[in-house]
């Protein structure tokens, strides 16, 4: 997907104040409008300079447009990388104004999916109304979900500072995790969102889970998985083996004849949710190194005495 560089769109430096981004739009507006225009891709350019300032008239939006933009140019291929947006705070974020089919592919990569703020159903009067919802994506680990913890989290969210640039700001919030909690689920923090108006109560801060990579463990919904490895003759004869998981380790019965990517069912030793998952350990055989004179002299007695063709089946 090609990168769009909206500030060169607009014709602004990367440091421009909201005030001249408002100013830029505008001349550019009048000019390629397409009921006035005489500019033969005037409502290509419309679309194009709307779309730029859709994204940097928005301090949340452009903050984090500007966070992913440093290192590219107009025109080149781009993705944005994995959870570009974690520990970023949006109190809105979805389309704040027209439709999705009125922009780009890469405008909708970036923010299409993103929901919109949620107001409580608050009774809101001439003076008062409730602040905006914040959101924000952290990252726990799989070991928290197990016993339930207190972290301590970092988050980023844009601000517009007296000169009228915008800049971020970074606040600590100390978040208990409930025991359970899945990946994609919601912590709420009452209160920590906007201050409301007119004396109306602030809005909360919505957390969305998502789990750390781990170098054991993988997780689908409820359930984790863990590539086990036994030796062959462990996966042939059947053995009791050590099982690590994130609740402490535990013996596992490997079945006589288990063959490759078997997998083992623990029940009710996936995340402790309501309900618990399954932790599954998935069978990986592992053969011994013919890296010694009597390790080879082994293999080749198995290979005269079992007479084992792996690729019997094959008819070959």
């Amino acid at each position: 997907m090609e990168y769009k560089d909206y500030y060169e769109i607009l014709g602004v430096k990367k440091d421009a104040s909201q005030d001249e981004i408002k100013k830029a739009y505008r001349k550019l507006a009048r000019k390629y409008h397409p009921d006035v225009s005489k500019e033969p891709d005037a409502d290509k350019r419309f679309k194009e300079i709307g779309e730029a300032y859709e994204v940097l008239k928005d301090p949340e939006k452009r903050a984090a447009y500007d966070r992913l933009g440093a290192n590219w140019q107009a025109g080149q291929d781009f993705r944005p990388p994995p959870d570009w947006d974690a520990g970023f705070e949006f109190s809105g974020g979805g389309f704040t104004a027209g439709n999705a089919e009125d922009y780009s592919d890469f405008f909708e990569l970036l923010f299409g999916k993103r929901p919109g703020s949620r107001h409580a159903h608050s009774q809101y009067t001439t003076f008062k109304s409730r602040g905006e919802d914040h959101r924000a994506k952290i990252f726990i680990d799989i070991e928290d979900s197990y016993r339930g913890s207190t972290r301590q989290i970092s988050l980023q969210h844009p601000v517009v500072d007296p000169d009228g640039h915008v800049r971020l700001e970074e606040r600590t919030l100390r978040v208990k995790i409930p025991k359970g909690i899945r990946q994609g689920q919601h912590i709420r923090l009452k209160g920590q969102g906007s201050p409301g108006i007119g004396g109306g109560p602030p809005g909360d801060l919505l957390l969305e889970v998502a789990f750390n990579p781990h170098p054991l463990y993988r997780v689908d919904g409820n359930d984790v998985y863990i590539d086990l490895p036994v030796a062959p003759w462990e996966a042939a004869l059947g053995a009791k083996v050590k099982c690590p998981t994130p609740a402490g380790t535990v013996d596992v019965k490997v079945p006589p004849g288990s063959a490759q990517g078997t997998k083992l069912r623990l029940r009710g030793r996936g995340l402790p949710s309501r309900p618990p998952g399954d932790f599954y350990a998935v069978l990986q055989i592992v053969l011994p190194p013919a890296d010694t004179k009597r390790a080879k002299e082994l293999y080749r007695k198995m290979e005269k005495e079992l007479a084992f063709n792996p690729r019997a089946g094959l008819g070959v």
